[in-house]
């Protein structure tokens, strides 16, 4: 029977270990956490959308972005929803993105433990990996146990308290490492699977926070704290288009968020870790219009209520709050008779709804971030199997990879595929990379 030995508890982790379990392998899979699969109970606003019908061109990213797709075609999206329907999870179609049907994210996370109890793995929890040895076939973990007892804070609040710690030393034959990136508020998101990696000589690619919100240079963000509207949103590099996306924008103290947002983040984050310096987004406010149209629907509500004032003029388009800045950019007085505006200033009004451009200066941090983008190189992985193409016997999931996508279920897609090939690949017996 072959010895697998999973490295994180996270989405990859647990189906890595649940696809080499169930090809008879013994399993044993250490987590830093006192829990498993804690990330997944915050994905999808607690609903967990666990994964997409629609795999879409541009999905997954990284520096070579066909790798995702390579693996996912090895457990695509069907044979995701049908592993899931067995282990007991009825699934709720909302435009492609798949939800629980109890629309709990405990749900997903509650399948994957009973799958692993029915399969016998053994669970081994706040476990810290500190040092892989490779001796011939096998490896030698060490790592740090902490124990923990339940402390009483009041009626309705145990906490966990840490009391000491035990050494622990584990040998197994092949090693699955899916520690996962650095974003997220779990605990201990810290890189540590990249850094052991990187011991055995792996590249990694640098990590940056990705579906995360943007910060801009302008100081009338305060003003707007609060306020959505819909937009496209165009990101340039030095004049490049790197991402665009469309839907509802989210405006805070500090800049940008929501969906399309996330979406073309990382594109961001990425060009202010290569220390470019002219970073843009460019916000389009009524993309159903060409600028030409947009000038004849102004003026047409021009003609239809000439008495209006400017700040009155976009009362049932835009959030007063929004139309005030539009105004002030403009150079226009809000309190300027509509029929007083002219040609110059509807052009002009026109430009600036249609181009809107604010200047990035940041991210929000990785605590901040859904995932990050980066981590180890997939030229020194095997598509067909996730088996390190320098160490026999190590493979890699999840987000440890430098692979990341979309908002939309993408990601855990991404970990689905990725665990099941490097599970079912280290139950068995011939290197196959």
């Amino acid at each position: 029977m072959e010895k697998v030995l999973v490295i994180g508890g996270g989405a990859s982790g647990m189906m890595a270990a649940i696809a080499a379990a169930g090809q008879g392998a013994e399993v044993t899979i250490l987590e830093q956490n006192e829990q498993l699969g804690k990330k997944i109970l915050s994905t999808g606003n607690g609903k967990c959308n666990f994964t997409n019908i629609n795999q879409i061109p541009g999905a997954y990213r990284g520096e070579h972005p066909e790798f995702a797709q390579d693996v996912i075609s090895r457990f695509p999206v069907p044979d995701t929803i049908r592993l899931f329907m067995e282990l007991g999870l009825y699934s709720k179609n909302k435009d492609g993105y798949l939800y629980p049907h109890s629309e709990q994210a405990s749900a997903v996370r509650d399948v994957l433990l009973m799958e692993l109890r029915r399969l016998h793995v053994r669970i081994e929890t706040s476990v810290c990996v500190e040092e892989i040895q490779k001796e011939g076939n096998s490896f030698r973990v060490k790592a740090v146990k902490s124990i923990l007892k339940q402390e009483k804070k009041s009626k309705k609040r145990t906490v966990l308290v840490k009391t000491g710690e035990e050494e622990k030393v584990y040998q197994t034959g092949k090693l699955i490492l899916t520690a996962g990136g650095l974003a997220g508020r779990v605990q201990k998101a810290d890189g540590t699977g990249m850094r052991l990696a990187e011991s055995f000589g792996h590249r990694v690619v640098p990590c940056v926070p990705a579906l995360v919100q943007l910060k801009c240079r302008e100081n009338f963000y305060p003003s707007l704290a609060g306020v959505r509207a819909g937009a496209k949103i165009e990101l340039l590099c030095d004049g490049v288009v790197e991402a665009l996306d469309i839907g509802e924008i989210q405006f805070t103290e500090y800049g940008i968020s929501g969906i399309p947002v996330f979406q073309v983040s990382r594109f961001a984050a990425r060009a202010l870790e290569d220390k470019k310096t002219d970073i843009v987004a460019d916000l389009d406010f009524m993309p159903e219009f060409t600028e030409t149209q947009l000038e004849s629907f102004f003026m047409s509500r021009i003609q239809m209520r000439p008495e209006k004032t400017m700040n009155q003029f976009f009362t049932g388009i835009f959030h007063e709050k929004l139309a005030a800045v539009f105004l002030k950019r403009a150079g226009i007085p809000p309190e300027l008779k509509v029929d007083r505006l002219g040609d110059q200033n509807r052009y002009r009004l026109a430009k600036i709804i249609k181009g809107f451009q604010t200047e990035i200066t940041g991210t929000n941090g990785f605590e901040q971030a859904q995932v990050s983008a980066g981590g180890i190189s997939t030229e020194e992985i095997c598509p067909d199997t996730m088996e390190s193409r320098l160490i026999p016997g190590l493979y890699f999931a999840g987000e440890i990879v430098d692979v990341d996508g979309m908002c939309g279920g993408y990601n855990l897609q991404w970990a689905w595929s990725s665990g099941h090939v490097a599970g079912i690949s280290a139950a068995g017996k011939e290197r196959q990379c």
